[in-house]
């Protein structure tokens, strides 16, 4: 067959990587972490941590594998796990879960926004309303679902949406607003007012909110407040969080969902049929983890925070001008000043040049929109303080 026909090609397409000529590019991560074994670079680009997390919830797994969870969990998630995630929902938050009727666990975060989108979307008329830039997955499992993405623009340096712009973009074609906050790529962490905003155009509008709440233990300079603890907002919001950010474990791949008992039920339906259940020994793991003392989220936020701004102060340090993030694992600078102009092809010289991998923030922009971003770079920031401190002395090259 000289052409394949299926969603995959609306899929590659939607994720901006579909060639003209049918070919599919390799994503900018896979490229640039390529690129980091080549050079020897450090890589700030995929936002991974480069330490392990919690010491008990590591042994919880060890002991899960040794007593024998090495099969089937039951599909919804192991008892326990559900439990958890309704217990610490209802500790941070206040917010009452049935973890029979209104949780899942799932294969991270990832297949619960697209179980989500596959289960809630209904036909090429329905649209997605997302703030941009956006987590590079939204767009291909949006056109996957077959929907139409629409977005917001979220603008630098402070990245806070307009609230008329938002207004704007939420029409009765829109069946789900998806809110990424703490934001993944910008750090920002959304004010009241938008949240507010947002749950009032969905209840005008009768879409469902879908929230991807995974950097909720890492905002640091801004509270994180789930939308659905809003007024008008439980019973038309699905919750998305997972454990790889908050126990440095995103291998481990345990993310849940939780929000109506009827909306779960249609999200259930279609992920039962996708990867069915995952990561048996982890799910205990996860649940020692859900239900560690304060201090440890705390401190986990704390840390973070020093790493962004140990980061920063190479950046500025090098010349980049730094938007300081609120929240979640990335820095965005602008690398106008030394000649980034065009982040993406800065990006693709920073090995070489300084030693360093990052992402340009036009991987995270539809084709339409990326020169508001041209020049804007993400850094990660949850890697180890010594490794911080070797990019940050590479990139003061930049400035010589």
């Amino acid at each position: 067959m000289s052409v394949i026909p299926g969603a995959w090609r609306r899929t590659a397409a939607g994720a901006g990587l579909l060639a003209a000529d049918g070919s599919v590019a390799p994503t900018i991560f896979a490229e640039m972490s390529a690129a980091a074994a080549r050079t020897g670079a450090v890589n700030l680009g995929q936002g991974f941590p480069d330490e392990d997390g919690p010491v008990d919830v590591l042994d919880a797994a060890r002991r899960a594998i040794a007593d024998g969870a090495n099969q089937y969990p039951p599909g919804r998630g192991i008892p326990d796990l559900l439990t958890a995630i309704s217990e610490h929902q209802r500790r941070f938050y206040g917010l009452e879960v049935d973890p029979d009727r209104e949780v899942i666990v799932t294969a991270g975060a990832t297949e619960a926004l697209t179980a989500s989108l596959l289960a809630l979307i209904d036909g090429p008329e329905d649209e997605v309303v997302v703030f941009e830039p956006y987590y590079d997955s939204y767009a291909a499992a949006v056109a996957l679902a077959g929907a139409r993405l629409r977005t917001v623009p979220l603008r630098a340096p402070d990245f806070r949406p307009d609230l008329d712009e938002l207004a704007a973009a939420v029409t009765d074609r829109t069946r789900i607003i998806l809110v990424n906050d703490p934001h993944n790529p910008t750090g920002a962490v959304f004010g009241p007012d938008v949240l507010a905003e947002v749950v009032r155009l969905a209840n005008v509008h009768d879409a469902i909110i879908v929230t991807d709440e995974v950097y909720e233990h890492l905002a640091f300079h801004a509270t994180h407040t789930p939308i659905a603890t809003l007024p008008g907002a439980a019973e038309r919001t699905l919750t998305i969080s997972s454990a790889g950010k908050t126990f440095s474990a995103t291998g481990w791949k345990i993310g849940w969902i939780h929000g109506p008992a009827e909306l779960i039920t249609a999200v259930l339906t279609v992920k039962q049929y996708l990867t069915y259940v995952n990561g048996s020994p982890f799910q205990p793991a996860i649940a020692v983890g859900l239900r560690l003392g304060d201090d440890y989220f705390a401190e986990a936020a704390a840390t973070l925070a020093r790493k962004h701004e140990i980061l920063g102060a190479g950046l500025r340090a090098a010349g980049f001008a730094v938007s300081p993030p609120q929240g979640g694992y990335f820095t965005v600078a602008d690398a106008s000043a030394l000649g980034g102009a065009d982040a993406a092809a800065f990006c693709r010289a920073l090995p070489d040049r300084a030693g360093v991998v990052a992402i340009p923030l036009t991987a995270f922009v539809s084709a339409g929109n990326r020169s508001a971003y041209a020049g804007l770079v993400r850094f990660a920031a949850c890697k180890r303080v010594e490794v911080l401190e070797e990019a940050a002395a590479r990139l003061a090259a930049l400035a010589r």
